[in-house]
């Protein structure tokens, strides 16, 4: 742990100090979703870092976000964590709480595959209910996680659902919440976020790596295997190019599904050929994030 993250730690201590119940994080483990695909700054795929480097990079250090990052994600992490955090090195990773145990992991939105964390790591994150993005007025730790919790039950009360888990009180979500599940949670938006100080070393830190299954027999399983970690397999998503709506994502998204599954002769679209597409030169890498989004919204689970 490095000073700085020990900083951050006892700053939001000390903000949110109350406790969750007993047994909230029991069973709960951090999941730090990624595309295997993905081109970091040095032109590698964020596959080939992880089997070479064996540890997983900050957002300043491989200059690929899907979310923000430069100024905006400075100042979002002086906002959580005053002056804490400088330079580009030895910033949070960012993950999120899989207190669902959903099988997509915890927040889908940023990858098709995810890394499991070990218990261990808890201890050395912080949480916050929403994104940061959002500026979160909720922050904890895993020894005073008490006001996400609280906020957690709180939305459960007022919208119906919490971590899209849909439930008709607070009492049932919280039965619902420790119930066994294999499925996809498809918890797009709705997430409590993990920040991961000290960095994340994946011998050390890491207790599987789940892959979508649409990545088997592929170079990125091979990648993923070299890692030296379980690889245990999602149950993926995929969905006809004609299905993939224009009121979701908008009017561009359903010819550019139209078009992968011409060109690579697909009329099935999944996590792999969203990523060779996102591999070509001039992809339009924001509308192919959109395609994930549906196919994390509206997708089957895999058949191969």
């Amino acid at each position: 742990m490095t000073a700085a993250g020990r900083r951050a730690l006892a700053y939001v201590r000390e903000l949110f100090p109350d406790p969750a119940p007993a047994g909230v994080l029991e069973r709960a483990a951090i999941t730090v979703n990624f595309h295997p695909y993905r081109v970091v700054a040095d032109g590698r795929t964020v596959a080939q870092c992880l089997a070479a480097d064996g540890v997983y990079r900050n957002q300043f250090e491989t200059g690929i976000s899907n979310g923000g990052i430069g100024e905006f994600r400075d100042r979002w992490e002086q906002r959580m964590f005053p002056g804490c955090y400088t330079g580009r090195s030895g910033r949070p990773v960012y993950g999120a709480l899989n207190l669902a145990g959903f099988a997509d992991g915890a927040s889908p939105r940023f990858g098709s595959c995810h890394l499991v964390l070990r218990p261990a790591v808890l201890a050395r994150a912080t949480f916050s209910h929403g994104d940061s993005y959002t500026e979160p007025a909720v922050m904890g730790t895993a020894a005073s996680f008490g006001a996400v919790w609280q906020a957690l039950l709180d939305e459960v009360a007022s919208t119906g659902r919490a971590l899209n888990l849909p439930a008709a009180s607070p009492a049932g979500w919280v039965a619902a919440l420790g119930e066994p599940r294999t499925a996809a949670g498809r918890a797009l938006d709705d997430y409590v976020e993990a920040q991961i100080h000290g960095g994340l070393t994946l011998a050390e830190d890491v207790a599987a790596v789940v892959v979508d299954p649409s990545f088997r027999g592929t170079p990125y399983e091979s990648l993923l295997r070299a890692i030296g970690v379980p690889v245990r397999w999602s149950p993926g998503f995929e969905l006809p190019a004609a299905e993939f709506p224009a009121e979701l994502r908008g009017p561009e998204v359903p010819p550019l599904a139209a078009r992968i599954a011409a060109r690579y002769g697909r009329p099935v679209l999944d996590a792999e050929v969203i990523g060779r597409a996102a591999g070509e030169p001039d992809a339009p890498l924001q509308l192919i994030k959109y395609l994930w989004h549906i196919l994390v919204i509206l997708g089957r689970p895999a058949t191969h």
